[in-house]
């Protein structure tokens, strides 16, 4: 059965009407709701060929109906390709705020520092941002820190520093250094330390750690012959460095906007959400790029709906997420977590504002 455009009105107003109220909608409601001017009889006989395409159900008998996630799904994706590119006075105020935060970190930014610097700096803006988002918006918000994610070696560099120890030097897209002391068990003169940088840096240069594997890492012992073990464990090292600088921090703020909405508040569901929001492994898994390939990033709005989200304790929300970029190939997420009725067009406006205001700081602007 096809969507005509009067049932797509219909299934518009019994979702803008449930995101106002909570409550399930009537078919004297929609009449009333509606430019479409029909009758109730009509609105009902459209409204079970809704419930029939999967759009809408009915909690239970003589109730009105309420959306269904692929209804929620069919409007998001609606108001999503609609959107203008113009924000909603609400909007204006968070882009306001954000520029004022701006102009706190203009001299870091201009001062051109390494990216480890820089991102010690910004701690202080994304809690702010992350605030400012949960008083605004009445839901829960959360933001990452910076992140290398998927990033790639650039280069590798051995030093020794003395008959048992090698300075291991690992640079990674986006200009992240990391200094690893490695001990050596076996003497090793300057032109063999040469052999083995041109060895890592052929071998390990463009991969990231997902592609630094056990087989590649064997491969390339081989190559080293009797040198294999050390470059093994140099190896590990270097697969350990760039996972430690894969590591994300993450912010939260309105946990308690939480119990605003009555499908959400109850004991049971209310504390699997706080428990979600309290682990910060679970939180990591919210925070990546769901079902997003290898290699690409998604920088536009992304929108899970009830189980389209990897956790079981998120089955009754929906969360928004946007992507804002801090230096070429280093990314942080922004997110919305609250009920299914959520305001979708409130928060995707809001996401637009804040991720725009932190590009032009932290990275597109800057290029």
């Amino acid at each position: 059965m096809e969507l005509d455009i009067r049932k797509k009105k219909i299934l518009q107003a019994i979702i803008k009407n449930y995101l106002e109220t909570g409550e399930p909608v009537g078919s004297r409601t929609i009449s009333k709701y509606t430019d479409l001017e029909l009758s109730a009889a009509t609105i009902r006989n459209e409204m079970a060929d809704l419930e029939e395409m999967g759009y809408i159900f009915q909690p239970h008998t003589s109730a009105g109906r309420i959306p269904t996630d692929a209804g929620y799904r069919l409007y998001v994706d609606d108001m999503l390709e609609s959107r203008t590119e113009e924000l909603r006075e609400e909007s204006e105020r968070l882009h306001a705020r954000s520029e004022e935060l701006e102009k706190r970190e203009e001299e870091l930014l201009s001062s051109g520092g390494s990216i480890d610097d820089r991102v010690g700096h910004i701690e202080s803006v994304l809690k702010d941002v992350v605030k400012m988002l949960a008083a605004n918006t009445n839901y829960t918000s959360v933001v990452s820190m910076p992140q290398t994610g998927r990033n790639r070696l650039k280069f590798v560099q051995l030093t020794q520093i003395d008959e048992d120890k090698l300075l291991c030097t690992v640079v990674l897209e986006g200009n992240i250094v990391k200094n690893e002391m490695i001990r050596i068990k076996e003497e090793i003169d300057q032109q063999m330390l040469l052999r083995l940088n041109l060895l890592l840096n052929s071998t390990l240069n463009g991969l990231t750690l997902q592609e630094i594997n056990f087989d590649m890492a064997a491969r390339t012992a081989e190559q080293a012959e009797q040198h294999g073990p050390l470059v093994s464990e140099i190896i590990n090292h270097i697969a350990a460095t760039i996972g430690s600088a894969d590591g994300i921090e993450i912010f939260t703020s309105g946990a308690r906007n939480i119990f605003r909405y009555p499908e959400l508040s109850d004991s049971m569901r209310a504390g699997e959400l706080i428990s979600t929001l309290e682990e910060k492994e679970l939180l990591t898994e919210l925070m990546t790029n769901e079902g997003a390939e290898d290699g690409n990033r998604s920088t536009g709005i992304q929108v899970y709906i009830g189980q389209e989200t990897s956790l079981s304790s998120m089955k009754d929300c929906s969360m928004i997420t946007a992507t804002y970029e801090f230096e070429k190939g280093v990314y942080g997420k922004i997110g919305i977590i609250g009920p299914k009725r959520m305001d979708y067009e409130k928060v995707v406006d809001a996401l637009n504002s804040v991720t725009d205001s932190l590009d032009r700081k932290f990275g597109k602007g800057n290029k």
